[in-house]
């Protein structure tokens, strides 16, 4: 499958069935800390660049996969806790993500999650057709238009306090939760003035919970580092209200591999949305009955389609198409 892949190990989500709406680095943003490169096509038109029915296909194919079967209810490894519409850029660009959230609820009984930029939701559009998921998560990484610009490199047609209001207009608007992230980089948004203006963004947008999150695998650009944790501790005193939660820890639980036939192929799906640590790519592979995985994977980095990156005392796993980075 392209557009539909998972489950796997979120920390915020569980067991999350990802789906994927856009083509690789397709995005209205370009984040100094993001996971999988470089923004390649930066635009801020709405459209669909898949057929929505064939991704509404994979859907269904993967839910056969997983039976429907939620998460909760049991430890099988297709399980899920929640589909999640993410994407290798912004979902939201998506023109029909609306109308894929409606079958999809119609398809399983399984919470719905939108992981996104929030850029988008000062349209009234965006805003109807989010507040149809159960669980909505934007960004909110800075408290002024000019560390907006810094971290997050938006398009140029996107303002800094209409983003703002989006979420603000949401809010008032949708029943959904709001689950608002912000990702803390050394330098940029960490000192206690930024973290000052944040809360006074965040005050009047009033998530259900606030999400802070720090650069725990290689970013778009080598300098995007976490702060230490001393700045993290004081993020958690400005921002903290009892609905502050920390996930600037890895993320433990098992990547799905069914419906792939080897090793290489579930490894490629995998890392081309979520970049793996060398000891998740270890244990994946286990799950295949191969004879030697350590050539398996020395045979994969070969072959040119994956690399791997030292970043902060550990090795990382990422795809190489398609990626740009420092």
């Amino acid at each position: 499958m392209k557009m539909v892949y998972g489950p796997v190990p979120s920390r915020r989500l569980g067991r999350s069935l990802g789906v994927n709406p856009i083509p690789l680095k397709t995005c209205n943003y370009s984040c100094v800390y993001c996971q999988l490169g470089r923004t390649a096509h930066i635009t801020n038109q709405r459209q669909d660049f898949f057929p929505p029915e064939e991704i509404l296909n994979e859907i269904k194919r993967a839910i056969e996969v997983t039976g429907g079967r939620s998460h909760s209810r049991g430890d099988g490894d297709g399980e899920i806790d929640f589909v999640t519409f993410i994407g290798e850029g912004e979902p939201t660009l998506c023109k029909s993500i609306g109308w894929l959230i409606r079958e999809v609820r119609e398809l399983v009984d399984v919470p719905i999650a939108v992981d996104t930029n929030g850029s988008l939701l000062y349209r009234e559009d965006v805003r109807d057709e989010l507040s149809q998921a159960d669980v909505v998560m934007p960004s909110l990484d800075a408290g002024t238009a000019g560390t907006f610009r810094r971290i997050d490199r938006p398009h140029r047609e996107i303002g800094f306090e209409a983003v703002v209001k989006g979420m603000e207009q949401f809010r008032q608007e949708s029943d959904c939760e709001i689950w608002l992230e912000v990702m803390l980089v050394k330098g940029i948004n960490d000192s206690e003035e930024e973290l000052e203006a944040i809360r006074s963004r965040l005050e009047k947008i009033e998530p259900d919970r606030i999400y802070i999150n720090v650069p725990i695998r290689p970013p778009a650009e080598s300098w995007a580092v976490p702060p230490d944790n001393e700045t993290i501790a004081l993020a958690h005193a400005i921002l903290g209200d009892g609905n502050v939660v920390d996930i600037a820890a890895e993320e433990t639980g098992e990547f799905s591999i069914e419906g792939f036939a080897n090793p290489e192929d579930a490894i490629l799906a995998i890392i081309r949305r979520h970049p793996m640590r060398e000891e998740q790519v270890l244990e994946t592979l286990e799950k295949f009955e191969i004879g030697d995985i350590h050539d398996s994977l020395r045979w994969l980095e070969e072959s040119g389609r994956m690399k791997k990156v030292e970043y902060r005392g550990k090795v990382f796993w990422l795809a190489v198409d398609g990626q740009k980075r420092a």
